[in-house]
């Protein structure tokens, strides 16, 4: 269940916002794709207390290790957002401004959380 948002325009990188995200939170993990593979986000990470577990990009000149069996958990994200994008309304972007985006985001994750009890 995503318990913080935050709406960007389109064209931002996912990983410029990933800060904001972690910021406040009390966590051992980082668990995240290589495109959080950013020195910005795993040194804020690690000031934070997490253990990054993110898989090294290609281009990382000192590549750092992952745990690849902890990293496996991070489907359980994809399908949280495999259940967000399910409702068309919001897969399709159909509300036009934010405040009815981020209503039906939260109507949404809160019908997942009902189907789960």
């Amino acid at each position: 269940m995503p318990v913080r948002l935050i709406v960007t325009e389109g064209t931002r990188a996912d990983c410029t916002q990933a800060c904001n995200l972690i910021d406040g939170f009390d966590a051992k993990h980082l668990l995240a794709d290589k495109a959080y593979d950013a020195n910005e986000v795993t040194e804020f990470a690690r000031h934070l207390g997490m253990s990054i577990v993110i898989p090294p990009k290609r281009n990382r000149v000192t590549p750092r290790d992952c745990d690849m069996e902890l990293y496996k958990l991070r489907h359980l994200v994809e399908n949280a957002f495999l259940h967000i994008k399910r409702w068309r309304g919001l897969a399709t972007r159909y509300a036009k401004n934010l405040n009815s985006f981020i209503a039906a985001v939260q109507i949404r994750c809160l019908f997942m959380w009902l189907q789960i009890l």
